[in-house]
């Protein structure tokens, strides 16, 4: 089966063909980096994660770009409050991204371009859209005319009439309409400004994106992803601008995650009924909160609690429980029993797995397919005689390639160390048979301290580290 998407630009699920090949150019919107980011942020931070992990998976050669939006109101609010400038602000807050992102097991984008960076660009495509009668400079500022562009609303379906009407902006004497936008605005005291044809100033929001995504990935990209919050006025703005300066289509498929909620109202900033991603870990594991991320449809609204984080919790544990079960029986058990349906039950689980994924990207259902493989394992498991070497096999594969895309087993984070607490276990056997149990609770209560815990079985002593 091939994957299909939702577009949200043609309401439609669509069979997804990059434009080159073999390769996926895909732009997601990042944080503006004044503060840590919350766990509503997370959600879309971890979903298209997982789906540029998942393209890769398919083969893909993607170029996945997540920018920092490193100039901006609020942060200039922040530094000022702060008492240090914004640039400061902005190194802070990307290394205490970075810190929260890892732990979520989130990659590294192939780049995460800063709006400061590609100041030249920014300024020459205001003038660009200038010049195509597309924008106009009054007093210092850089509107663009949305009305020079006839297909202005495209993405969140309403026309200029009805945009008007919903809309709530202030009012600006200046603007020709009032849904024109700020390309680029003047300096006021005390802010950072960049020399432009039209005086000091800085850009608009809107207009970063669009220059770091053509910059960085072409006129026209695969995939261009967000919350759904960004749909209207940001995405909306950045394929008005885009379209309007190069003529071509700035994008083929949006996608956008639905809300987190708490109490059925969006968690945000400020509505102030939010938890950062950093005081979240402190409650619950980095896996816990990457499962209750994928437990849903990315589509699908979410209800934040403190019951759903547990129950990711327990699932995660049942996962990693089958894991270490697994590796102990391939170095402790015999395993020249010849059995197919092990084997059997891994290939339908991989093939149920790779349907609920192509299927627009529906990772809860991925994840009934991957406990179905659990469940297998763990009856064969049961067998007190002989195991299966060949379905331990696969299923070990199969535990490996999805870890690659859900990203739940947390393997990267535990290859250091392997030998050494294997090393520390035997030396705590040892002392158990010499019947030297102090050392052998001392020893037992040093792992413990490193988060390791232990099970004394027949077959020996399994350990696995504590999420």
């Amino acid at each position: 089966m091939a994957l299909s998407l939702y577009n949200d630009l043609t309401r439609n699920k669509e069979l997804f063909v990059p434009l080159a090949d073999g390769k996926v150019s895909f732009y997601s919107c990042g944080p503006t980096v004044y503060d840590y980011f919350h766990i509503g942020n997370a959600r879309p931070f971890i979903v298209f994660d997982v789906l540029r992990r998942y393209l890769e998976y398919k083969g893909y050669q993607v170029t996945f770009v997540q920018n920092f939006t490193d100039i901006d109101d609020k942060m200039i609010d922040r530094a000022n409050r702060d008492g240090i400038t914004v640039a400061q602000l902005a190194e802070k807050t990307i290394a205490d991204y970075y810190e929260d992102a890892d732990a979520l097991g989130i990659k590294r984008a192939s780049y995460n371009p800063r709006a400061t960076e590609y100041m030249p660009q920014i300024i020459q495509l205001v003038q660009k859209l200038i010049d195509r009668g597309h924008a106009y400079a009054v007093g210092g500022t850089v509107y663009f005319d949305v009305k020079s562009f006839p297909q202005y609303g495209r993405l969140s379906k309403q026309n200029m009439d009805e945009l008007l009407a919903g809309a709530r902006i202030e009012v600006d004497d200046a603007k020709k309409c009032p849904l024109d936008f700020v390309l680029w605005k003047p300096q006021k005291p005390g802010e950072p400004a960049w020399d432009s044809p039209w005086g000091k100033g800085r850009p608009g929001w809107h207009i970063e994106c669009s220059v770091m995504s053509t910059a960085l990935l072409g006129d026209t990209i695969d995939i261009h992803s967000g919350g759904v919050d960004l749909t209207f006025p940001h995405h909306e703005n950045e394929i008005a601008q885009a379209e309007a300066a190069t003529g071509k289509p700035f994008v083929n498929f949006w996608l956008h995650n639905e809300y987190i909620l708490i109490d059925k109202e969006k968690m945000s900033k400020s509505l102030g009924n939010f938890l950062t991603a950093r005081e979240a870990r402190k409650h619950y594991s980095p896996l816990a909160i990457r499962a209750f991320m994928l437990s849903a449809h990315y589509r699908s609204p979410v209800n934040f609690s403190p019951e759903g984080l547990e129950q990711a919790g327990a699932m995660v544990e049942r996962l990693r429980n089958c894991w270490s079960d697994l590796q102990f029986a391939k170095s402790r058990r015999d395993l020249s029993y010849d059995d197919a349906s092990l084997s059997e039950a891994v290939r339908q689980g991989r093939e149920d797995f790779e349907e609920a994924m192509d299927d627009d990207f529906n990772t809860a259902g991925a994840l009934g397919a991957v406990f179905e493989v659990v469940k297998a394992v763990n009856t064969h498991l049961k067998s007190s005689g002989a195991l299966s070497g060949k379905g331990l096999d696969d299923a070990e594969k199969f535990f490996r390639d999805i870890e690659e895309v859900m990203g739940l087993l947390g393997l990267s984070h535990e290859t250091d160390g392997d030998a050494e607490i294997d090393a520390l276990v035997e030396q705590r056997n040892a002392a158990r048979k010499a019947k030297n149990f102090a050392e052998s609770d001392r020893l037992r209560d040093e792992l413990a301290a490193r988060g390791i815990v232990l099970e004394d079985t027949p077959q020996g002593t399994k350990w696995k580290r504590k999420i």
